[in-house]
C-alpha cells in the first residue's frame, strides 16, 4: 500500500478518476498543484468531460499523465467500470502505473473513528461494512449494528438502516487530509472491486413435458 505523497513523490503528474458515486469526481496534479473537476452527468459523459477539462487547462494530454488514480469501489459498478475502461485504453497510449483505492477505507480515514460502521449498499439486502483498520466485509441487513455512515451521492436499493447518517464525499477536501495514509495499491488491469467472482448457472435446453403421472 502507498501514500498520495508517496506516489506523488514517484509521479508528479498524477491524475484520479472517482466515478463511484452520483458524482464523477476528477483530479490532477502537476508541478506541485491540484486542480479539479466534477460532474453530475452519467459516467460516460461525465469521466471523459472531466479529464479533457482538466488536461486541456494545463496545456496537457494523456500521454503527458505519469500515473493514473480511480477508485475500485464500493459503488456505482456501471461508473467504475467506464473509468476502469477509459484508464485501460488510455494505457494503451501512454502505459503509466495505475493505483486503485476503496471509497469506503478513504471514508473511515477521513472520520478517524473505529467504531463507526462506513457502509454502501451491496444489494439483495446486504450492505458493504467497513471500520477503520479493518477489512471490508459484506453483512446482510439483519446483522447490521452500531452506528452506521453512509456517503453522500451513493445510490442504494436495499432500504436504510434505521440509525443511519450521512457523510460527505468530497475529495477535494478529504486527500489533503490524508496525504501520508497508505490507500492505494497497484492495479495492473483496471477494473470494479468485487467480493467474489459472480456465478452463473449453466443453461441445458430440454422441450418441456408433461410430469409422469
Amino acid at each position: 500500500m502507498s501514500s498520495l505523497r508517496h506516489l506523488l513523490a514517484e509521479h508528479p503528474t498524477l491524475l484520479l478518476i472517482d466515478s463511484a458515486s452520483m458524482r464523477i469526481q476528477a483530479g490532477l496534479w502537476h508541478q506541485g498543484e491540484v486542480s479539479w473537476q466534477s460532474s453530475e452527468t452519467e459516467a460516460g459523459a461525465g469521466v471523459f468531460a472531466c479529464v479533457e477539462a482538466l488536461l486541456a487547462a494545463r496545456g496537457l494530454k494523456i500521454p503527458d499523465v505519469q500515473s493514473y488514480v480511480f477508485c475500485e469501489g464500493p459503488g456505482s459498478v456501471l461508473g467504475i467500470r467506464t473509468t476502469a475502461v477509459a484508464l485501460r485504453i488510455w494505457r494503451v497510449l501512454n502505459p503509466a502505473p495505475a493505483y486503485a483505492y476503496q471509497s469506503l477505507n478513504l471514508v473511515a480515514h477521513a472520520l478517524g473513528q473505529t467504531k463507526i460502521n462506513v457502509i454502501a449498499d451491496a444489494r439483495r439486502d446486504s450492505w458493504h461494512v467497513l471500520r477503520l483498520g479493518e477489512p471490508l466485509r459484506r453483512v446482510p441487513t439483519a446483522e447490521l449494528r452500531g452506528e452506521c455512515v453512509m456517503p453522500e451521492g451513493f445510490r442504494h436499493w436495499t432500504p436504510l438502516p434505521a440509525s443511519l447518517a450521512r457523510t460527505g464525499y468530497d475529495l477535494a477536501a478529504m486527500l489533503p487530509r490524508l496525504m501520508d495514509a497508505d490507500l492505494f495499491h497497484g492495479s495492473a488491469e483496471p477494473d470494479a472491486f468485487l467480493h467474489e467472482e459472480p456465478s452463473y448457472v449453466t443453461w441445458t435446453p430440454q422441450i418441456h413435458q408433461a410430469p409422469p403421472r
